[in-house]
């Protein structure tokens, strides 16, 4: 059974995802969904947030392992979280099946102003001075999803997490902190990378996927309209990319074995026709005549 890891992004927290995990499911029959939230947010808010993305990581390896959830993962990542799932595909490639990179920006692929888009500088700013959850969940909804407006409902609901599981304003800082100082690496990792985006994404600059697909040469699909918060404006349209994506590979993967196995079977065939055609005992005349009377 395959195992995906979804990774959310800054103080997001696994409820976040609505419903998405299901949409994936439907997608990908027997794929097991595990929706791991970092420390810091959901149900691990009362713990500190690490201050480096390689610290997240291994925070959230350990708790898979307690979980019971073995490798090899195949990992979806959200802005954030794509700097988690980079991480730790670059440094556990034998963990890491897949890795499914939504929205996500990093060095030295992107500057900051593209990976923070520069006309939110002062709502984010006014935010950290004045705080307010109501407004801290207000903002980041308008800003990251296409259809706040929408759904009414969706506003309280992530109150209510927020209630339920508050981030609290030092940890918001060390997240922040661990994205700032974040460095992908220099090559794409080892493993099969597919990029999403959303060309009407207000948050991060589109210009940040086609940059690190350019350089890494990953396959990378635009959603024509979505926001920052691709699943959940669009679930069914990224299930449907990713399940696309799988059949490529398993195509691509099926096409690269047929010519060893002919190659294999060419080989075996030379061989017994060799065999078939390789003369037999030599018997020395001579010694067995009768003699002549």
């Amino acid at each position: 059974m395959a195992s995906w890891v979804l990774l959310r992004g800054l103080m997001r927290e696994q409820r976040h995802w609505g419903d998405f995990p299901a949409q994936l499911a439907r997608a990908l029959p027997g794929a097991a969904i595990i929706t791991p939230d970092l420390p810091g947010n959901g149900s691990r808010h009362a713990e500190a947030s690490p201050t480096s993305v390689d610290a997240m990581v291994e925070a959230c390896r350990a708790q898979l392992r307690a979980d019971g959830v073995a490798p090899p993962y195949r990992l979806l990542a959200l802005s954030l979280g794509g700097m988690a799932a980079v991480a730790w595909a670059d440094r556990y490639p034998d963990e890491v099946a897949a890795c499914v990179l939504v929205n996500t920006s990093m060095r030295p692929y992107s500057r900051f102003h593209q990976r923070l888009r520069w006309h939110n500088y002062p709502a984010i700013a006014g935010l950290l001075l004045r705080g307010g959850v109501a407004r801290q969940e207000s903002l980041i909804l308008r800003l990251t999803s296409r259809d706040a407006h929408v759904d009414d409902g969706l506003l309280q609901r992530w109150l209510a997490y927020q209630h339920d599981h508050p981030v609290s304003r030092v940890n918001a800082l060390r997240q922040l902190w661990a994205a700032a100082r974040f460095r992908a690496p220099s090559r794409r990792p080892d493993v099969p990378v597919l990029i999403l985006s959303s060309a009407g994404d207000r948050l991060v600059s589109p210009s940040c996927s086609q940059r690190l697909a350019r350089a890494w040469a990953a396959p990378h699909q635009v959603h024509p309209d979505a926001g920052h918060d691709l699943p959940l404006d669009d679930g069914p349209w990224v299930a449907h990319a990713v399940g696309q994506w799988l059949g490529m590979q398993s195509a691509q993967s099926a096409q690269s074995a047929q010519p060893a196995q002919s190659a294999h079977a060419a080989h075996a065939a030379h061989s017994a026709q060799s065999a078939q055609s390789a003369p037999g005992p030599v018997h020395q005349a001579g010694q067995t005549q009768s003699r002549v009377k």
